[in-house]
């Protein structure tokens, strides 16, 4: 059994949701029998929410990517006062995406540094792991972290630094690990501390590039991994399943 610890399966913007049972369908086929959908907004939080609540194979998140919070103090609050409705859902497995991104123009790190300490408290708060999405800007990133209290968690789509790998690796992290890692050169972390991602629609892995990611894809970045780790499928199907099985308890 595989897990896609990471996809956006229920974005309307990139999914035609008409075609969902045939990706579920392919999902299966390839041997991956659980997803978790992954908010990257307050609204898109909830239809996460509701395509888990409607699909036994999806568990959800909920978020708010950096790129997407415009500063605005007073609907921030207003948005996170009306998610108290959805946080107690039983499919709910952790908060995130969310982090800090400085890797294009134009962004606003108090902004940033704002949205994620609010993110992070509601993570505190219920005690909840977390999806990370960091870019450019681990430096900001470990003294905001430092200073809340939450479960063992994951940096989304690692590819950062050796040194800031090693930081993760002490802090206890653990690493998502998608397409990128088949076509790109990056760090790669230690078997035992990975679980397997697509990001779908994005980031799709070889020998698909050029056509949308999907969960089923999760099978090809097994292989990828059990040729570079020089290990069995199934022991590499069997460790990272049961990393996201303990972090997102599902």
């Amino acid at each position: 059994m595989l897990i896609d610890s990471h996809c956006h399966l229920h974005d309307k913007q990139f999914f035609d949701l008409s075609k969902t049972d045939e990706v579920l369908a392919h999902m299966r086929e390839n041997g991956v029998d659980k997803c978790i959908v992954i908010g990257t907004d307050p609204l898109d939080s909830e239809a996460a929410c509701d395509f888990a609540n409607h699909h036994a194979e999806a568990w959800w998140t909920f978020g708010y990517h950096p790129n997407d919070y415009d500063g605005d103090k007073a609907k921030l609050a207003a948005d996170l006062e009306r998610a108290k409705k959805v946080l107690d859902d039983k499919r709910l497995v952790a908060i995130g995406e969310i982090g800090l991104d400085y890797h294009f123009d134009g962004y606003n790190k108090d902004f940033q540094r704002h949205l994620l300490e609010n993110m992070l408290q509601i993570a505190q708060d219920r005690q909840l792991p977390v999806s990370f999405h960091i870019r450019d800007a681990f430096e900001d990133f470990w003294p905001i972290y430092h200073n809340f209290h939450i479960p063992t968690s994951v940096l989304h789509s690692f590819s950062d630094s050796k040194k800031n790998m090693k930081q993760g690796l002490e802090e206890g992290f653990y690493f998502g690990v998608n397409g990128l890692a088949t076509f790109a050169d990056i760090a790669h972390p230690p078997l035992e501390r990975i679980v397997f991602e697509t990001d779908a629609p994005f980031l799709t892995p070889k020998p698909f590039r050029g056509i949308m990611n999907k969960p089923g894809y999760i099978r090809n970045i097994a292989e990828w991994a059990a040729d570079y780790y020089q290990q069995n499928f199934e022991v590499v199907a069997k460790i990272t399943t049961e990393n996201a099985e303990k972090i997102f308890k599902i």
